[in-house]
């Protein structure tokens, strides 16, 4: 391991042997079709626009009324879902996918279904257990993309609890979670041994009904990561609100006991943690801590957070204190704290700790290079880099040019299903979009050359 690092060392740096950060100028963009980077401008462009994120839902509805659905479809396929999207059908999927390993990335696929915490619809059992014929099929996907996987590199998806358990079932695990000397019954261990053994799980806080629900979730969640780990996908749990927070770690923490056990081969489910909450770095080390002693494998997604309006309404509301961070530069800091002990985690644990850094933000990524370099981490090793398909390319490029292991989040399915989900996306992370200047920038800067090399080009 320590000569790997040190021939990677080499391999990476200047030729006076230090660190060089990378340059995210766009120079990278040179890989990418004129086609593409002007829809990716027109599109970035539209989408730091407040309104349209805002009204997103009820601008469509006007769009199909005024253009009918085909007219619609078409104008929204060859823009903001052609820009976020990687199709519909497993054919369209494989070919964006092709398109991303020529360019040096690889795929996080994404089925865009989840339940919404305020939705007045209740889902009945009927409705996860076609989400979990989804997931199954999205990890025989995420294997069968690719033509030629990496020989070092992991293959990985994204999984939405609330796609496979209800949010009012999670509301009420939280609830009793929260109480002092919360109930041994909701152990992590119990409910991994009900996930193996199948038996009936009774947790005297539950009805009957939700004690019936929660049973069959558990064996929705553990067929998944059985399927995974035969095909050897792993399992990136998506974080969501802190009103649910508790009971999906629950869940996860369950899942991990069973599936990243130390013979299993480093971490087949990982969790996601959200810098911009108070609590995250201390949430964060216990849980690297336990895993460490325990000897099981530790895998994390670490983020900075995306429900920042939706929770501080919440505390509001109900008058608790707010758990989010007090400005940008707090959350900047809780980050790059949180960085810093899963690096050094890394560092110690090997193959056992994994990382992927899911972030846009140009100052986390160099510093994320730089302690990888000072801790002898391998370039293509236990820490991978993630950002969205369609966005930070200029990022995600450099990166992959350079030899990282860089994913994109790739959202697939029909316009039906992923624009409303495309929507939510954008409300959630309106900072992000509104702070793609630079990537316009850029994009704008590379069009232009582009059009002036033409001109030059063309006969008199």
């Amino acid at each position: 391991m320590l000569r790997t690092c040190r021939v990677l060392r080499s391999q990476a740096g200047s030729s006076t042997g230090g660190w060089q950060p990378l340059s995210f100028d766009g120079g990278a963009f040179h890989l990418k079709g004129t086609g593409e980077l002007t829809r990716a401008l027109l599109v970035l462009r539209l989408c730091a626009w407040p309104p349209l994120v805002t009204h997103g839902l009820v601008l469509q509805a006007w769009s199909q009324r005024l253009l009918g659905s085909r007219l619609s479809g078409a104008f929204l396929r060859a823009s903001f879902y052609g820009q976020f999207v990687a199709g519909e059908t497993a054919e369209e999927v494989k070919g964006c996918v092709q398109q991303l390993q020529t360019l040096g990335l690889r795929p996080l696929l994404a089925v865009p279904i989840e339940e919404e915490p305020d939705s007045a619809v209740k889902a009945g059992e009927a409705w996860y257990e076609g989400n979990l014929s989804a997931m199954l099929r999205c990890v025989d996907m995420s294997r069968g993309v690719l033509e030629t996987p990496s020989p070092t590199g992991n293959i990985l998806m994204q999984l939405k609890m609330t796609a496979l358990t209800s949010t009012r079932l999670c509301k009420e695990l939280t609830s009793w979670i929260r109480k002092p000397g919360a109930s041994l019954e909701l152990s992590p261990e119990r409910l991994a041994e009900a996930m193996d053994s199948g038996q009936d799980l009774q947790i005297s806080c539950l009805n009957a009904q939700q004690n019936q629900h929660l049973q069959a979730s558990l064996s929705r969640l553990h067929r998944v990561v059985q399927h995974a780990r035969a095909q050897r996908v792993r399992i990136l749990v998506d974080a969501e609100y802190t009103f649910l927070n508790p009971a999906l770690c629950l869940l996860v923490d369950a899942l991990a006991l069973r599936w990243n056990g130390p013979g299993e081969g480093g971490p087949w489910v990982w969790n996601t943690y959200q810098a911009y909450l108070k609590d995250t770095h201390e949430r964060l080390r216990r849980a690297a801590e336990a895993a460490d002693r325990a000897g099981r494998a530790f895998g994390v997604k670490l983020v900075r957070g995306a429900y920042l309006d939706k929770e501080r309404e919440v505390a509001r509301h109900q008058g608790t204190e707010d758990p989010i961070q007090p400005n940008y530069e707090a959350t900047n800091q809780s980050y790059s704290r949180c960085l810093e002990l899963m690096l050094t985690q890394v560092s110690h644990r090997g193959p056992m700790c994994h990382l992927m850094v899911a972030s846009h933000n140009e100052e986390s990524v160099h510093h994320a290079t730089k302690r990888m370099w000072d801790l002898g981490i391998p370039l293509d090793g236990p820490v991978c880099f993630g950002q969205l398909l369609g966005m930070c390319d200029h990022v995600s490029l450099a990166l992959g040019q350079a030899g990282y292991a860089v994913y994109k989040s790739i959202p697939y399915g029909s316009l039906e299903e992923v624009i409303p989900y495309l929507i939510r996306r954008a409300q959630e992370n309106r900072s992000v979009l509104q702070g793609a200047r630079k990537e316009q920038t850029l994009l704008g800067q590379e069009l232009k050359r582009r059009l002036l090399r033409r001109g030059l080009r063309a006969p008199h």
